[in-house]
């Protein structure tokens, strides 16, 4: 009885030691990364400085913008980093927040301000990583994405953005499931 105890502790312990090996390299492996080109769009948008601490009020004032003049989102809400936060102080992040809105919000354009309007943007190929509900810390995505595209044969075209997929509204961006892209072009001869 007591081999018998033991090898059922052996197999257990192989067991877990295997398990845990599996979920160490399923965590320690790269994010997925893809090109998709998005479609032309209108977007209502707001240029917001300043740490992401408070950006909410600022989510939330161009919401209440497009309430007040019946313009209805037709996407997630997203972010266009307009500068690097490794090189500026968090006071001074700039950060383009845009909805996506129907084409008829263009009779807006050049009405709502100086840091606050409607454009229209041209389609363009994004390279494209997800950084999954539950993962607090997006800098190995970015970093993926950005090692994917020239290993691919691509050009950097424009600035980060990050799309926000799930739970948005609970303010946690570790709950929060999103898309980081990044605007890229074939570079000539490269397919």
């Amino acid at each position: 009885m007591t081999k018998l105890k033991g090898l059922t502790l052996l197999l257990l312990v192989i067991g877990l030691a295997l398990m845990c090996s599996a979920a160490i390299f399923a965590s320690s492996s790269k994010p997925a990364v893809s090109t998709r080109t998005i479609k032309p769009q209108v977007v209502l948008y707001t240029i917001y400085r300043g740490s992401h601490d408070g950006i909410g009020f600022a989510i939330g004032n161009l919401l209440a913008l497009a309430g007040e003049n019946q313009l209805q989102p037709e996407g997630p809400i997203y972010y266009v980093f307009l500068n690097n936060p490794k090189h500026v102080s968090r006071e001074h992040w700039l950060t383009e927040i845009r909805i996506p809105l129907d084409k008829k919000a263009l009779k807006l354009a050049g009405t709502l301000g100086e840091m606050t309007d409607v454009k229209s943007l041209p389609a363009m190929d994004m390279a494209v990583g997800v950084k999954p509900e539950g993962e607090s810390n997006a800098s190995p995505i970015y970093k993926a994405v950005y090692t994917w595209v020239f290993k691919q044969g691509y050009m950097v075209a424009g600035s980060w953005r990050e799309v926000f997929l799930t739970n948005t509204m609970s303010g946690s961006y570790e709950q929060m499931k999103t898309e980081i892209m990044l605007p890229v072009y074939k570079i000539s001869g490269n397919k």
